[in-house]
């Protein structure tokens, strides 16, 4: 059995990320799997809890995107590899947890989902640069329940 954390802000998991591109191409499941920043974690009006993440990737982003990057020492502990990564801000899943789209992180055990959490500092870096995207209306949520 899996370790399933209760979702926090700042937890990075593996997840199966759907790019609003991609969901516009008619796909309904990511083409890889990859890591992943947990921005938000609420509970609904029926207890479920909703989450928010954004995707980390190698790809670099364009200038004034809104991504961060991440510092090579955070990436290592997270046990990322030694590439350049970004968080990217622009777009987020939004999905009821734990939900059928989270992943296993390979070479991890005991079996997790769960890379560990972003330094608090880059986490709340990541939730403004989220908002600012949402107040700026050039945010892109892909829904992935149902």
């Amino acid at each position: 059995m899996a370790d399933i954390p209760d979702p926090q802000p700042g937890l990075v998991i593996r997840f199966s990320y759907l790019w609003r591109d991609e969901r516009t191409r008619g796909r309904e499941e990511g083409a890889k799997d990859r890591p992943c920043a947990v921005v938000l974690a609420i509970a609904d009006t029926n207890g479920r809890k909703r989450v928010a993440v954004v995707p980390i990737s190698h790809s670099k982003p364009p200038p004034n995107s809104g991504a961060l990057a991440i510092p090579p020492e955070t990436a290592r502990r997270l046990g990322l590899d030694d590439f350049p990564q970004w968080i990217v801000t622009r777009e987020v899943n939004s999905f009821t947890w734990p939900g059928s789209d989270i992943r296993l992180v390979p070479g991890k055990n005991p079996a997790t989902i769960a890379y560990g959490f972003l330094p608090q500092h880059l986490a709340n870096q990541v939730l403004e640069a989220v908002r600012d995207q949402v107040r700026r209306k050039s945010s892109k949520i892909v829904e992935r329940d149902g």
